[in-house]
């Protein structure tokens, strides 16, 4: 195959991300989103809201980690951050799921993506740890504005909340992080 016939390859073959739901809702309540529209949204979230990035960063990157972080949920699924399973065999699934997809592109562009792709799982750059925290920010304000939503359904704690979402959001973009922590204090305060 030819450059472009495997660009087109890949292409066709990321459209099943629309097939991957999550456990997250709309903020409408009407269905959960799928993980394409997650991708998509992460990134409008980091061209909004890239002012608030703990350290200088390249908002492209940023968007570019963001479109592509959940791609290997087309072969592994969805991981909820509630779901309990364990990180180590997650990571061993996606890494493998990471090499196939985007090794269907052409070189250099195959280990141009898959770089990013570790990058934001290592969450070591600037850029990395402000998409980790837009990962971790969308659900929170998902969940907060929803009533509760994925938080309700699987029983998490304000504890819980705490450790899983703070550290990774303060780490990033600590500003949020504020803002998150009232929104939590409000939510659990509520109920």
């Amino acid at each position: 195959m030819n450059k472009l016939e495997q660009q087109l390859v890949f292409l066709r073959e990321i459209d099943r991300l629309k097939a991957v739901t999550r456990q997250s809702p709309l903020l409408d309540g009407s269905r959960r989103e799928n993980s394409a529209e997650h991708s998509w949204h992460l990134a409008m979230y980091a061209l909004v809201l890239s002012e608030y990035a703990c350290g200088s960063i390249n908002a492209h990157r940023v968007m570019q980690m963001l479109l592509l972080h959940d791609i290997v949920e087309i072969d592994v699924g969805d991981f909820p951050i509630h779901g309990g399973t364990s990180s180590e065999i997650q990571a061993e699934q996606e890494a493998r799921a990471a090499e196939r997809i985007f090794g269907l592109l052409p070189q250099p562009q195959a280990d141009a993506f898959l770089g990013l792709w570790q990058e934001f799982e290592r969450a070591e750059t600037e850029d990395a740890k402000f998409a980790k925290a837009l990962d971790r920010f969308q659900p929170l304000l998902t969940n907060v504005f929803t009533d509760g939503g994925t938080w309700k359904e699987s029983g998490v704690s304000l504890e819980q909340v705490l450790a899983r979402y703070g550290p990774v959001i303060a780490r990033g973009a600590p500003q949020l992080w504020v803002v998150c922590e009232r929104w939590v204090a409000r939510h659990f305060q509520e109920k």
